[in-house]
Parts: C-alpha cells; structure tokens; sequence
C-alpha cells in the first residue's frame, strides 16, 4: 500500500521560504508520479507542482513558476517543493499525491494516492 506522509508546513512572512516534504513508501515499480497540489479555502484543489520518476519531467503552475522548487532524494524516498518568494496567496492546505506510471500529471483525478495537507500560511 502506497503511503505520504507530508510535512514542513508554518507560517511564514510574505517574502520568506518553507520547504515541504514528501515521504513515500510502498511504490512496486520504477515508474511514478509525485504531484503537490493546494487548496485555499472556497476554492478548488489546483496541481502546484509535479514530478515524473520515469523522465526526470517536471510541471509547475505558472503561479509558482521561477519561486518553487520540486526535487527527489531517492535515498530517502523523499520529494520535496523548496517555496521561496512565498505571497500571501499562497496561502492554502497543500497535499502531496502519487501515481504509478509514466510521466507527470497536474489534476487531482490523475492521482490515486493521497498524503494528509500541510498548512502553509503567509502573512502579508
């Protein structure tokens, strides 16, 4: 059974830096899908960012793009989304989930595993 455990969530200044992890665990091939996605209240879950193990392949929302960071360590079984530049809306729960198979994807459908949020909160 494919387990998530995410973690590093706070609150933060508008400006400042928080680094989420992803602990995963129970994966049975090479091939898998990390995805980090947010919900902010009222609104509907969005794909921040999200990793492909198969090609390396990466995706992020234009809203993160040139802030946030996704990276593996595969030691450690671990992925993680570095947020620098943090603004206040990127406030939001955010959740890791995972996927077999090839190549990245960014909705919620797409994933059949899903890890508890993290909150992160930015003040202004």
């Amino acid at each position: 059974e494919v387990q998530l455990q995410a973690s590093g969530g706070g609150l933060v200044q508008a400006g400042g830096s928080l680094r989420l992890s992803c602990a995963a665990s129970g994966f049975t091939g090479d091939d898998y899908a990390i995805g980090w996605f947010r919900q902010a209240p009222g609104k509907e879950r969005e794909g921040v960012s999200c990793f492909s193990s198969s090609d390396g392949g990466t995706y992020y929302a234009d809203s993160v793009k040139g802030r946030f960071t996704i990276s593996r360590d595969s030691a450690k079984n671990t992925v993680y989304l570095q947020m620098n530049s943090l603004k206040p809306e990127d406030t939001a729960v955010y959740y890791c989930a995972a996927r077999s198979g090839t190549g990245w994807a960014n909705r919620p459908y797409e994933y059949d595993f899903w890890g508890q949020g993290t909150q992160v909160t930015v003040s202004s």
